[in-house]
C-alpha cells in the first residue's frame, strides 16, 4: 500500500485522529493530510524532536505521547518511518497508538506486495509462453 493510502486509511478508522503525517525515519515527509506541506514537514521535525527528547538510558523510544491541555501529539516509528498524529482532548492512548501501528505495518507492506505482484506476473508470463510454445508444437 502506498502512504498516502496508508494515511487515508488511518484517519478513516480512528475517529480520534484529526490530522496525521507519515515520514521517512529522517523527517521526510511521505504523505500528510495537512494541506500545507511546510506544516506537515514542521510536524515531522516535531515528531523526531520529541523522540529525541524521550531517549533515556533503556534506549530510544518506539512511541510517545504528549498530552496537551487542548489535544494530545502521538507519535509512532519503526525501523523506517514514523507517524505522527494529533488528537483532541483526552483521546483513548491505547487505540490510538494501536491505529498509528497499523498504519506503519500498512506503509511498509508496499514493497513487499509489489514484489509479489511483480513476481505473480512474472510466473504467469512463462506459464503463457510455455503453453504457446507447446501449442505450436
Amino acid at each position: 500500500m502506498d502512504a498516502p493510502q496508508a494515511l487515508a486509511d488511518l484517519v478513516e478508522i480512528s475517529a480520534q485522529i484529526e490530522s496525521a503525517v507519515l515520514a521517512r525515519a529522517d523527517g521526510t515527509v511521505l504523505a500528510s493530510t495537512l494541506a500545507d506541506e511546510a506544516h506537515a514537514a514542521a510536524v515531522a521535525r516535531e515528531a523526531l524532536a520529541l523522540l529525541e527528547a524521550a531517549r533515556g538510558p533503556a534506549g530510544d523510544p518506539t512511541q510517545v505521547e504528549a498530552a496537551l491541555p487542548d489535544a494530545s501529539f502521538f507519535v509512532v516509528r519503526d525501523e523506517e518511518r514514523l507517524v505522527a498524529a494529533v488528537t483532541g482532548r483526552d483521546p483513548t492512548a491505547g487505540l490510538v497508538f494501536y491505529d498509528l501501528k497499523t498504519c506503519l505495518r500498512m506503509a511498509a507492506e508496499e514493497p513487499v506486495a509489489a514484489k509479489k505482484a511483480a513476481s505473480g506476473a512474472r510466473r504467469r508470463k512463462k506459464k503463457e509462453d510455455e503453453e504457446a510454445v507447446e501449442g505450436d508444437a
